[in-house]
């Protein structure tokens, strides 16, 4: 069985959360630059939120951030379940509370795990 590449998954989840502690401002040129749709910022958390336990057992990151990785989590699933669509849009990155406290809770885990927030990562997108 193929062992995972642990710093790459490690590089994704910084990844992820450098976009979602950016200021609305970067997070929006950042969306506009790769032509993305705001949501793009939660999928990706989404996808590198579900290695965080493997990261951390493995000591690629600190026990201490799940519980912020989780509330993160947790904002973005209940942003999904509420049917307004306005918090998906770009205007709601700059004023809502959920996307503000994402933003601070992932500037919490890139503080306390020592990763430098910026700059925001280049993605490729597959159209």
């Amino acid at each position: 069985m193929e062992t995972p590449d642990l710093s790459f998954q490690r590089r994704l989840l910084n990844e992820a959360l450098t976009v979602v502690a950016a200021p609305a401002q970067v997070q929006t040129a950042w969306l506009e630059k790769h032509g993305v749709v705001t949501d793009e910022i939660a999928l990706d958390f989404d996808h590198a939120f579900r290695m965080a336990e493997g990261l951390v057992e493995e000591g690629f990151l600190s026990r201490d951030a799940l519980p912020e990785l989780r509330l993160i989590d947790s904002i973005f699933d209940g942003m999904s379940c509420d049917e307004s669509t306005d918090r998906w849009t770009a205007a709601a990155l700059i004023s809502d509370v959920g996307w503000i406290r994402a933003r601070v809770l992932a500037q919490q885990v890139l503080a306390r795990e020592g990763v430098n927030a910026s700059p925001l990562p280049d993605i490729s997108v597959v159209r």
